[in-house]
């Protein structure tokens, strides 16, 4: 009996395997992702209806809180691979919490029409370029670096514009924040699909997919708060 297997029999079925991997790890990241973000949002209005955002302003406690989560995200990225996988998940879990903490006044100054409409205005624009990171073949390393470029400038910017407080230079950062965060979202996702390829085993792929659900975390945590800051309507 002939073998009916060929070399392009083989070829096609591990094609096929490397898809179904594929959609599997990128949907590890995007349920990262998602439940950061659910987790930032529910701890974020806990602590402002609950009153311990307020409790804790003013307070040292206040810049323990604030400072946390980049302490923490730097311990990840900078330690990811000397860790469990299960460390990892904890570190992604609790950073996201801190954040949320942070992030508690937003509910004090927005109302919460605002904030669900600039959230869903977020989701589209982040889905969307997210989507096009995934799907596109142009390789967008280069608009990478330059966006990268762009994001230290907005970061050195916010650090100036805390000290002289001016209403002009946060408009300007906001709307290239926007710009840079939208970008950076199509670029992550892109780098991130490719860092599949470099996986081997699985808990490398699971640290990949946290470190690229922090990624797309922080571009879009990034990118709604700069759409807060065009958009959002403040109490009065």
């Amino acid at each position: 009996m002939a073998n009916q297997f060929t070399p392009d029999t083989d070829v096609r079925s591990a094609a096929s395997q490397f898809d179904v991997g594929l959609r599997r790890y990128m949907q590890h990241v995007y349920n990262y992702m998602a439940g950061g973000l659910t987790l930032t949002g529910v701890v974020a209005y806990l602590a402002a209806s609950g009153g311990l955002y307020q409790s804790i302003v003013g307070t040292p406690l206040y810049w323990i809180v604030l400072l946390a989560p980049l302490g923490l995200v730097m311990f990840l990225s900078f330690r990811i691979e000397k860790m469990s996988l299960g460390t990892a998940q904890l570190s992604f879990w609790v950073y996201a919490g801190l954040v949320g903490l942070s992030l508690a006044g937003i509910f004090l100054v927005y109302t919460g029409a605002s904030i669900a409409r600039v959230f869903f205005i977020t989701a589209a624009m982040f889905g969307s370029m997210s989507l096009y990171g995934y799907t596109t073949k142009k390789d967008l390393t280069q608009v990478g670096s330059f966006l990268f470029m762009g994001l230290i400038g907005i970061v050195i910017a916010s650090l100036v514009n805390m000290f002289i407080g001016s209403t002009a230079l946060q408009l300007t950062i906001s709307v290239i924040g926007v710009i840079v965060f939208v970008g950076l979202t199509a670029w992550d996702t892109q780098r991130i699909r490719a860092m599949y390829v470099e996986a081997d085993g699985a808990v490398a792929v699971g640290k990949k997919a946290i470190m690229g659900a922090l990624a797309l975390y922080l571009d879009f945590l990034n990118l709604f708060l700069m759409l807060m800051q065009l958009f959002g309507d403040r109490r009065r």
